[in-house]
């Protein structure tokens, strides 16, 4: 490990690229420090003491930017909702499709509806949540907004709006001209910085006794334990033989050689809990924040960690590992590849039968792959309501902080290979690489 990090800081683009994602990740933290004008942070702070576990969710995937009402409390949030709407419009309305295949034009075409998409959800959560503050107290009376009206709306409106956008900024840079997607290194580096604190928060309690000391070590192991079950799924593979046939072109004899086709298990990775926390997120955000009798109804039934509540987003992640894997890979387009290739998999006619083929293993993998994110996700409820776990182990924060991690090494490894012809870690290579 050590000469790998050595053979990382010696190939000057890697080197920058590594430097730009850490400077760009230290603007977004110093953005979550800096206040949104207006808002009586005392005050604040003691209403967020009373809460649920909502906004303590909230907070862990701003990296505590709503917990201090920054310029980024709304995250990155608004953009994922964007991107969910036209992923799926893309399937839905033809123009969309056809702009799709254009190729780099068409999506960056897609791209910019998103952003705008973007701004507009950004206002309405702002508009919404203003209005919430304005009813909002501490317990002792205090109001949380110092001078409600039209004039904090329109200014709180516009502050969060402008540091949605700018985290999406953020984002495209770092995917550009950094190291690992943009947007996942954002959330990633909201849930670290709240480890911490939370790892703070579980010693207090063994120290006051209101959690056994017992309990600390049985709690490492099972982080362990769910930690390597993750990294053994998220580098699973099926691997599919494929066998080129032999061509002759001019003098020269091509072909016969043997290859395979890699199918990861968890191929969606950690965009279906990202998804599925965002659809959860946006109505839960507006039933606290409207004080209408029968939305606080709807928003009770659908609290964090009750049944109705569990069994709602495991469907959304199941719906998104399918509705992802679908889009990320066509079955037709890979036989046709296969075919104009002079490949086929043994035992297996090329053309339709070979989508076929590969359309059934993907579906069964996809269901493996449901079933450990649905049981990776729901972790943290039974943690907390079973054996009052103080912080988010395991789950959605967890399986993204282990997934961004493995694409962000897979990404350095790619860099390394390319340019020394061998990989960051001299043991244990990713899985994919001989």
């Amino acid at each position: 490990m050590q000469a790998g990090i050595q053979t990382a800081a010696n190939i000057p683009e890697l080197r920058r690229r590594i430097v730009f994602t850490l400077a760009m990740l230290a603007v977004y933290r110093a953005g979550v420090q800096i206040p949104t004008p207006g808002i009586n942070g005392d005050a604040l702070a003691a209403f967020f003491a009373q809460v649920g576990s909502l906004f303590d969710m909230f907070n862990m995937f701003s990296g505590g930017a709503l917990e201090r009402f920054s310029i980024f409390a709304l995250g990155i949030m608004p953009y994922i909702s964007a991107s969910i709407i036209f992923q799926l419009l893309t399937v839905v309305v033809p123009q969309l499709e056809a702009m799709k295949k254009e190729g780099e034009a068409g999506r960056q075409k897609i791209t910019q509806y998103t952003r705008y998409a973007t701004v507009v959800l950004s206002l309405i959560q702002g508009l919404f949540i203003s209005i919430g503050l304005e009813s909002m107290s501490a317990p002792g009376g205090e109001m949380v907004v110092i001078d409600p009206g039209w004039s904090f709306r329109l200014m709180t409106m516009l502050t969060l709006t402008s540091g949605t956008a700018f985290i999406m900024w953020l984002g495209e840079q770092m995917t550009e001209r950094g190291i690992g997607n943009g947007i996942s290194m954002i959330i990633f580096a909201g849930i670290v910085a709240s480890l911490p604190a939370a790892l703070a928060n579980t010693f207090r309690m063994v120290g006051a006794g209101e959690m056994p000391l017992i309990m600390l070590p049985i709690l490492l192991l099972m982080v362990a334990a769910v930690v390597g079950f993750i990294i053994f799924v998220e580098t699973a593979q099926r691997r599919i033989p494929v066998q080129y046939a032999k061509r002759m072109i001019g003098r020269q004899m091509y072909g016969g050689q043997q290859s395979h086709l890699p199918l990861k298990v968890n191929m969606a990775g950690v965009i279906p809990p990202i998804f599925a926390s965002s659809i959860m997120m946006f109505p839960q955000t507006i039933g606290n924040f409207i004080q209408i009798d029968w939305v606080q109804r709807v928003s009770a039934a659908f609290a964090w960690g009750s049944l109705p509540h569990t069994l709602l987003f495991v469907g959304f992640v199941v719906f998104f590992c399918y509705f992802y894997t679908a889009v990320t890979f066509n079955p037709v387009d890979v036989a046709e590849n296969l075919k104009k290739n002079g490949g086929f998999i043994p035992g297996v006619r090329p053309g339709k039968k070979t989508a076929d083929f590969l359309d059934r293993i993907i579906v069964r993998l996809t269901t493996i792959g449901a079933v450990y994110i649905s049981a990776i996700c729901v972790l943290p409820t039974i943690l907390i309501q079973e054996f009052n776990v103080p912080f988010y182990f395991g789950g959605t924060a967890l399986l993204i902080v282990v997934g961004v991690s493995i694409d962000t090494l897979a990404q350095i490894e790619s860099h390394t290979v390319m340019r020394n012809y061998d990989g960051f870690m001299k043991t244990g290579r990713l899985r994919g690489r001989r």
